[in-house]
């Protein structure tokens, strides 16, 4: 069975284009005119072994927010659907990644239950301009974004960093990594991770 997905939305803000397939091998073909974000997609793609293929056009003339969230949520639709009754799945997954100084510590629950934990950003990363239209605010509205329109539970954790760049990073590739160890088949689990017996 294919976990894969293809989710089309256009707004009067934005117009994107998610395909995505849970069980790629990293492959990345991103776009959304706002550099440094296409940077963190492509390694969430690398270090979830996701391929995913994003097309956004969005109002950068107003500025980017619009394009970032509308793409998390994107991605976060065609998660869910690729995901489909999560059977078979270890639901559960965590990493801690580092990026030089910076440290993050990432855990998923695939529990079709949406809730974003995100804290230990330096003070000021919030005020933060990467790449010239990337504000450090957005990260965790991302993960909000994701989190709830894959209905996931995500907790992030910054554990250290100085570098906005940095820091910022550490964080996608520490979610991949969860999502990809928690989206992975359980050979010993057939059905459907939950006592309740739907996720």
């Amino acid at each position: 069975m294919t976990r894969t997905a293809r989710i089309d939305r256009e707004t009067s803000e934005s117009k994107v284009l998610v395909e995505l397939d849970l069980d790629g091998t990293g492959r990345a073909e991103i776009s959304t005119g706002v550099g440094f974000y296409d940077h963190m997609l492509n390694a969430l793609a690398k270090h979830a072994l996701l391929d995913l293929h994003v097309n956004t056009v969005g109002d950068l003339e107003i500025d980017a927010h619009h394009t970032v969230e509308d793409t998390a949520i994107g991605i976060g639709q065609a998660l869910k659907e690729a995901l489909g009754d999560k059977r078979g799945i270890r639901r559960f997954g965590d990493a801690t990644v580092p990026l030089d100084e910076a440290l993050v510590h990432c855990t998923v629950d695939l529990s079709g239950r949406p809730y974003c934990v995100h804290t230990g950003e330096p003070d000021g990363q919030v005020y933060a301009i990467i790449g010239g239209d990337y504000a450090g605010s957005l990260t965790q509205h991302v993960f909000e974004t994701l989190a709830f329109n894959a209905a996931i539970c995500i907790h992030i954790r910054v554990l250290s960093g100085r570098d906005p760049h940095h820091i910022v990073e550490a964080q996608f590739k520490a979610f991949a990594r969860a999502l990809r160890a928690a989206a992975e088949h359980d050979p010993r689990q057939p059905g459907i991770p939950s006592t309740k017996g739907a996720l």
